[in-house]
């Protein structure tokens, strides 16, 4: 059986500075929280919360110093910290601060904002937050008509599209030209691809790779928005499937496959993906 691991599968940028960041944070206090998963993967979760870190669900909730995950937060959070005295250590991961600088320029500047992107998704709630009262989410194509609707009651002649971080690169593409085929011509429209390299980078490996393979794994957590658009990628192309860790694997299934890839989302740590390679190397014809 040959096995093509993509080279982009795994821990991100983003992510790696928040878990590393996080268990440097471990060796300095007896007491730290974290608001909300640091990432999206039960497993890395897990192994944090057994060395000591307590996850909570509202800033009110911490006694102590609290990591700010890589989702990043909206800025009540900080503004709440504050007046409750607690210390934060902030791990919002640089792209996704970024997004917040360009959608509070925009929205400074007198732009309604559209945003690609998953509506309950952590990232997208701290962003639009950001980008204040003229602005939606759009997650899928049918929702165009009415982010148009929006646009034309606030009487704003002016729109920025930006995305999550983590989006699909052709869903962005499409709905950028949908929007400017319908919006009005008097309406300047702008356009800031917002999708982090990483995350472009792993969706065009995981296509090239499910071309090329009888089969293909996705590694990550089922709560991972990233991981979800890399499944969906691979799904166009050929058999796939999608798991958290390599126990979900039916071994008699795989006998039946010569050439099998394996791409993993950003929050899926290295083992994950060896425990799933070595179980491979042992499937006997």
């Amino acid at each position: 059986m040959e096995i093509i691991v993509g080279k982009t599968a795994g821990f991100c940028y983003g992510v790696k500075r928040a878990v590393d960041g996080a268990k440097q944070e471990l060796k300095k206090y007896n007491e730290i929280y974290c608001l909300g998963e640091l990432i999206h993967n039960k497993q890395a979760i897990e192994e944090l919360r057994k060395k000591g870190i307590k996850f909570i669900n509202k800033i009110e909730d911490s006694k102590g110093t609290t990591i700010i995950r890589s989702h990043g937060e909206p800025k009540e959070t900080y503004q709440k910290a504050e007046r409750l005295g607690i210390t934060l250590k902030d791990y919002t991961c640089p792209n996704v601060s970024k997004i917040h600088k360009i959608v509070e320029q925009y929205k400074n500047d007198g732009f309604y904002i559209c945003l690609c992107g998953t509506p309950n998704h952590p990232e997208n709630i701290g962003t639009i937050n950001h980008a204040g009262e003229n602005s939606t989410i759009i997650e899928k194509e049918d929702e165009i008509p009415e982010a148009i609707k929006k646009i034309k009651e606030s009487k704003i002649n002016k729109v920025i599209l930006v995305s999550q971080t983590t989006y699909d690169n052709e869903k962005f593409l499409k709905i950028q030209q949908i929007l400017k085929e319908n919006l009005s011509q008097e309406i300047e429209f702008n356009v800031k691809n917002t999708i982090c390299k990483a995350t472009q980078n792993r969706q065009k490996e995981t296509e090239k790779i499910a071309k090329e393979v009888d089969y293909m794994i996705i590694i990550g957590g089922k709560n991972s928005s990233n991981t979800k658009k890399l499944y969906e990628i691979a799904n166009k192309k050929g058999k796939v499937i999608w798991i958290e860790t390599s126990e979900e694997l039916n071994i008699e299934e795989l006998s039946k496959y010569n050439k099998i890839g394996i791409m993993a989302g950003a929050s899926t740590p290295n083992t994950s993906i060896e425990n799933v390679v070595n179980l491979l190397k042992n499937v006997k014809y």
